[in-house]
This record gives structure tokens, sequence and C-alpha cells, in this order.
């Protein structure tokens, strides 16, 4: 991608009879990205100043000024996204990835923006959480006419307050978000501001998740809860990007859920205040310190904390089957069944067959089974003591002492100080009393779970 180039436009019809009035003579080339890495920031070239985000496994669309107004073109189009090594998926995206690239703006700032369909079906756009004129909110059929394909439509609107913003279809929505059609807004304050305070990095992503069976590409639209992969910015565990800070920084995360169920996302090692929402920043007055908030479908938030403890540090959704990879959910439960005799008469049939399940599933994480072609592990990933037997919504938070500021590569694993490791214990081993069982032999009915209350108990 190259954004230095990107504005050497064309001349292309714009497809909306109410916009000719602000319709070129060519519109903005469309930037294209075709990598997961995670992007650098994009500092302001033009325009008002601002702090830029890093898009966790994404990247920020340049802009062109024209007459004081910061135009971008989205490029609607199906995609192929590699959401880890070896593990490609098709869906629908924009500007060539799914989530399409972020969009950053400044309090204040008009905006237009050229959306170009080359979907096989109609589509529209929806400003998610942004106060706009009710013609530029993007519900097809009640706000405006569908985007036909080969279309192009333009949006246009002043960016009225700072915050945390979506944008998605509003058009066979099922089909085209469980696709990938989503992307991040982010319009930053124009000045000081009383309620959201300076960061040294500043991290979005969204929260997305698709149905993809074993050894195909393409999603299956219709599940409602039972997805397989949990994905941020449409990528899993190992291959999301860690955040990077140096100790003692200010770091914000902002998180977008455009899921089917809820997400409480947890940090490891530090505390945070839920700083803002969608309906905008949060006063001071109305935070208190949390290590997991909830995130609802439909819903961002922003966190701020202070990466003062030195670490690699996990962060992750805590639903544990949303740190799994693609996994069968009519898996019976086999914790506790012996299966040895039951193994040795399947391989007479079977001679590849192998038990899983009666002692946990631990050993998934170490196993290398064949797989079909394109299927991402259940679990997955290894750290400096072994396997993490994580997949999905998971990663790290890396804060060093020497981390140079504005450095975002990856320091590799935390050379942990002597002495601060938790370690086995080579003592004598601890013998612990158990408690009497209420069937154990000898022992009188209700004799384990009955007492005496004592004087002045309540009789419950």
């Amino acid at each position: 991608m190259n954004r230095r180039n990107f504005f050497s436009g064309a001349a292309t019809a714009v497809a909306a009879a109410s916009v000719s009035r602000v319709a070129l003579a060519a519109l903005p080339e469309p930037a294209m990205q075709t990598s997961a890495d995670t992007a650098p920031p994009l500092h302001p070239p033009t325009g008002r100043p601002y702090h830029p985000v890093v898009t966790l496994n994404g990247w920020t669309a340049p802009w062109r000024m024209n007459a004081g107004v910061k135009e971008f073109h989205l490029v609607a189009e199906p995609v192929v996204r590699e959401v880890a090594p070896g593990f490609m998926v098709n869906m629908w995206g924009y500007n060539g990835q799914s989530p399409g690239p972020t969009i950053e703006v400044v309090e204040g700032d008009r905006v237009r923006i050229f959306v170009t369909n080359r979907l096989p079906e109609h589509t529209t756009i929806h400003w998610h959480g942004q106060r706009l004129p009710n013609g530029m909110d993007g519900v097809g059929g009640l706000t405006q006419p569908a985007i036909q394909p080969g279309k192009t439509f333009v949006y246009e609107f002043v960016a009225r307050r700072p915050g945390t913003f979506m944008y998605h279809p509003h058009a066979d929505e099922m089909v085209q978000m469980a696709m990938g059609m989503m992307g991040l807004w982010i319009t930053h304050p124009k000045g000081s501001h009383p309620h959201i305070a300076k960061v040294q990095r500043d991290y979005a992503f969204l929260l997305n998740a698709f149905d993809v069976e074993p050894g195909s590409m393409t999603p299956q639209v219709n599940t409602m809860l039972e997805h397989n992969i949990w994905c941020w910015n449409s990528r899993v565990f190992p291959a999301i990007s860690p955040l990077v800070a140096r100790q003692g920084e200010r770091v914000r995360i902002r998180v977008g859920n455009l899921t089917m169920t809820n997400h409480p996302i947890h940090l490891h090692g530090h505390e945070f205040e839920v700083t803002g929402t969608d309906g905008g920043p949060v006063p001071p007055s109305a935070r208190w310190p949390e290590v997991t908030t909830d995130v609802a479908v439909g819903q961002m938030r922003q966190v701020d904390f202070i990466a003062d403890e030195p670490g690699d540090w996990a962060l992750h959704c805590h639903k544990s089957h949303h740190t799994m990879g693609a996994m069968g959910h009519s898996v019976p439960t086999m914790v506790g069944v012996g299966q040895a005799d039951l193994v040795s008469k399947i391989q007479k049939i079977v001679p590849d067959y192998m038990a899983m399940g009666e002692h946990g599933m631990a050993e998934m994480g170490a196993m290398e089974m064949p797989l079909p072609d394109n299927t991402h592990p259940m679990m997955t990933g290894t750290g400096p003591f072994g396997p993490l037997e994580m997949g999905g919504m998971f990663t790290t938070l890396k804060v060093r002492a020497n981390q140079p500021a504005g450095d975002y590569s990856d320091p590799g694993h935390f050379n942990q100080p002597p002495g601060t490791r938790a370690y086995e214990w080579q003592g004598a081993p601890a013998n612990t009393p158990r408690p009497a069982r209420a069937d154990a032999p000898g022992t009188a009915p209700g004799a384990a779970h009955a007492r005496k209350p004592s004087a002045g108990a309540h009789p419950h």
C-alpha cells in the first residue's frame, strides 16, 4: 500500500442523486491493504493534529483534504482474510481487508466518505454512534436507497463529538456482518478535554466471530450463537499482535463488539477505568477501578490505565470457549471415563484412532493431530514455558522499562527477575486430612453434614 500516491485518482461517476452539489471531477483513489499485520500509527499529514491510534492487526485509512473537507474512499468487496498463518477465510470487507480501515478524524471535521459497492448484492454503511443528518445514517430503505453493485454513494457530515465508533452495513446485515463487514471510527478531541486524558499508547480493535466448518473457507452466515472462530479484528491467537507499552506510560484500549454475544474483556496485572463508551467520554466522577469490563453487543468501551507493572500480561475475553480455536459443540465430555479397552478395539478397525478427554483436554495443547486443510487448531500458541492452550480472543500486554517511546515492535518474552516466578515445592508433601464422606463405611447417615446449632443460631 502506497499512502503517498493513493490520491492519483481517476475520473469515476458518483451514483447518488442527492450529492450532485459535492460531486467532484475525480474520486480519491481508494487505499488498499492485504497484510494482516498491525500497521504503525498514521500521523496526520494534513488537517488538525491528534495522537493517532494503533489498530490491532489493522490500519488507518489515509485521506485527502479538499476545500477543507476530509475525503475518504471505502470499497465494499469480497476479500480473503488471513485469520491465522495458513488459515484463510472468505469474507466481505472494505479496501482489501476485514475489518475495513480505521477512520480517524478530529471533532469538528467535515468528512466526506465515498462508498463504492463491489459486492454481488446491494449494501449501505451505517455510522454507528454518530450524530448526523438523518439521510446520512445509512439504513437501507429507511434513510436512503441501497447502494447497488457497481455504484458509488457519498456520505457527508460533521464529526460532532469525540469518541470511539464503528461502521457496518444496515442492508442484509445478517449476511454482510457475518461475512466480516465492519470497521472502526475514531473521533479525536479538537483540543484539551476535561474528560479525555492524553495517552502515550492508544490501541483499538473490534470483536467479531465466524462459524467456519473445518476444511472450509466460507463462514456459515445463519449461525446465531455457536460460532467456532472468535476473533479480534478477524484474527485469532497466536496471530493477534501483542499490545506493547513502556513502563509508566498511560495506555488506552478501545474495544467494539459486533458479535452475537457479550464479551467480558479481562486484563491481568493492572487495574483500569472505563473512560468512554459509544455515548461519549465518562466523567471522572462516574468511574471506578476494574480489571474486567463487559462489552455487550453493539457497544464500545474505552479503558485507560497506567502500564506500571513490567511483564507479559494476558488480555483476553473471560468466556473460556472464546479463548479456543475451532471446536465441535457436540463433543461429549469424557472426563473420568476409562477408555483403554475401547481404544484397543477401535484401533483394530481405525489404526490412527486416539482417545481424548479422559483426564481433561490439556493434552490437546501439545498434540499435533492431522487436521483438514485450512482448519485452525482448537488449542495453539506456545510461550517460554510450553503450550499456552489458548486461541481465539487472547493476546498479551507487554510492558517493558526500556521500550523506547513510540516503538511498537514486539520485545519478545519477558525476562523475569530471579525469585519472582512460581516454583515447584521441593519439601515434604502436604498431608491434608479429608473430611468424612456421608456414605463412608461406619458413618451414620447424615453424620458428615449435620451439627448441633450453637446457642442463638438462626434455625435455618
